[in-house]
């Protein structure tokens, strides 16, 4: 990894989903083709190094094992949703914990689709405005009535957390991270590198002030 680079890691485990891991993943790492900003190093963590295999069939060989590597100071934590984030990746104690360890120092935090599962599971959401994926707001309520939360919208940020609505508005949510930290201008050309069209103010959103 380069130095004087954001780090973006990338939580990924059994039947993680391709767009929700893909599309932050791709946005992120365009970064590196821009001058003149403070570009992201993208990587995965997960609690193997052998190969994981995504819902769809695609296996993606992790670059560090959080459970025996040594990680670097993560800047942004991307939890893309997985197959079991509404159930057996929750009662994953190790997982949590690490979540937990990384949210005390990270400068953001986003997750995508039903990783705001995993972030609500370590009681990180406790006091934020969030969402979900839209046919699993329900349960995301019902499981946790503390929180408050938003179903008309692609994506949320409150605080240093920002949870998306997932699937191929992935995508919004990453551009918007970039929006954030590098201004308009670059989210735009990173966007139309990767031939999507990006404006803000017609995305359906929430920042908490």
């Amino acid at each position: 990894m380069k130095e004087n680079r954001l780090n973006a890691a990338f939580l990924i485990m059994e039947g993680v989903y391709n767009t929700e891991f893909t599309a932050p993943y791709d946005i992120f790492q365009h970064t590196q083709y821009r001058e003149h900003i403070t570009a992201m190093n993208t990587f995965t963590v997960a609690n193997t190094l052998e190969p994981i295999t995504t819902f769809e069939g695609l296996r993606i060989l992790p670059d560090l094992d959080y459970t025996t590597d040594s990680i670097p100071p993560i800047d942004i934590l991307v939890i893309p949703s997985a197959e079991g984030h509404l159930n057996t990746d929750l009662k994953d104690t190790t997982m949590l914990s690490f979540v937990k360890k990384v949210a005390t120092s990270a400068r953001l935090i986003t997750s995508h689709c039903d990783g705001a599962f995993v972030l609500a599971e370590a009681g990180l959401l406790d006091g934020v405005v969030s969402t979900t994926f839209p046919s699993d707001i329900e349960t995301y309520k019902k499981r946790y009535p503390q929180l408050t939360v938003m179903d008309s919208v692609l994506f949320v940020h409150d605080d240093k957390y920002i949870t998306s609505a997932g699937g191929a508005k992935s995508f919004e949510a990453a551009l918007y991270v970039c929006e954030l930290l590098y201004g308009k201008k670059v989210a735009q050309d990173i966007a139309k590198g990767l031939v999507i069209s990006w404006n803000l103010e017609e995305i359906p959103h929430a920042i908490i002030p």
